[in-house]
């Protein structure tokens, strides 16, 4: 059975500082009209960072669509046509102040494929020095350390449910 479908039309609904809203008039597969909203998103990296103790570095921060404070691995935004991996060393040293002596690609997912086209990039970072933070004049983070163990249970009781990181386990 064929499953694309074809793209008609697309009218843009909101434009953001970084993300765009377009509403696309596609022709479905059984030949009907159909009509999807879809957030359209640069793409973004994220960084399971390994200290020398063999913690994993996550960030805590206040999350406002949440309206409250999260626990999350290190990530970020591609920048206009920034390559994923350099992404990943800036958004590391911006947001935890360490810089990896080695990067590694582990694989990518999608977030929302329903009605988003976000694309996050998870790397593993080892080999960690300790430098300073250069947030975002908008970023307010704390920077934790938590074992693999620690994390797990975290998940498990609910503490942590941000989507990357728990996804992010699974390469790992």
């Amino acid at each position: 059975m064929k499953l694309e479908e074809e793209l008609l039309e697309e009218k843009l609904i909101h434009k953001g500082s970084f993300l765009t809203v377009v509403n696309q008039k596609v022709k479905l597969p059984n030949g009907k009209i159909g009509f999807r909203d879809i957030i359209k998103h640069p793409g973004a990296v994220a960084i399971v960072a390994f200290s020398e103790e063999n913690k994993i570095i996550l960030i805590e921060q206040f999350r406002k669509a949440l309206d409250e404070i999260i626990l999350e691995i290190p990530a970020g935004k591609l920048d206009n046509t920034e390559e994923p991996i350099k992404a990943a060393i800036r958004e590391l040293k911006e947001e935890t102040g360490y810089i990896a002596d080695k990067v590694e690609y582990l694989g990518k997912f999608v977030t929302a494929p329903g009605f988003c086209d976000e694309i996050i990039y998870i790397f593993k970072a080892t080999n960690l020095t300790k430098g300073k933070t250069s947030l975002d004049e908008d970023e307010f983070i704390n920077v934790k350390a938590y074992s693999i163990n620690e994390i797990k249970a975290m998940i498990k009781k609910g503490y942590i449910k941000d989507a990357k990181t728990i996804a992010a386990f699974g390469y790992l």
